[in-house]
């Protein structure tokens, strides 16, 4: 039982540090990333599906879940109006399997 500990502890923490739960904040200055909405995707970083259940927002794969409250999400976001003033670019999708990264240089930033 011992030799499981570990490995079920280091999988726990490696999923719960990937979860792409995120809140609004409307506040710059309290963010960890500022996103830019694109109109196109070709010019995305990320291609965002929006998950309306919890659960399913898991994996930095472009699946969010916007949370409530603050407490509860893994990574806090301000929306800019002007691209040049963003961390990150993203585009939505209506279609899950779209979501996901275009450029993986900046796939550290929703760790």
């Amino acid at each position: 039982m011992k030799n499981l500990l570990l490995p079920i502890t280091f999988a726990l923490s490696f999923h719960f540090t990937y979860s792409q739960k995120v809140y609004i904040e409307n506040v710059a200055s309290r963010v960890e990333v500022k996103v830019y909405i694109e109109t196109v995707a070709f010019r995305a970083d990320l291609i965002v599906y929006r998950e309306n259940v919890s659960s399913r927002a898991s994996g930095n794969n472009g699946l969010w879940f916007y949370e409530n409250v603050v407490s509860r999400a893994d990574k806090k976001v301000f929306y800019v109006d002007v691209a040049s003033r963003a961390d990150l670019k993203i585009f939505f999708t209506d279609v899950k399997s779209r979501a996901g990264w275009r450029n993986n240089n900046k796939k550290h930033l929703m760790l």
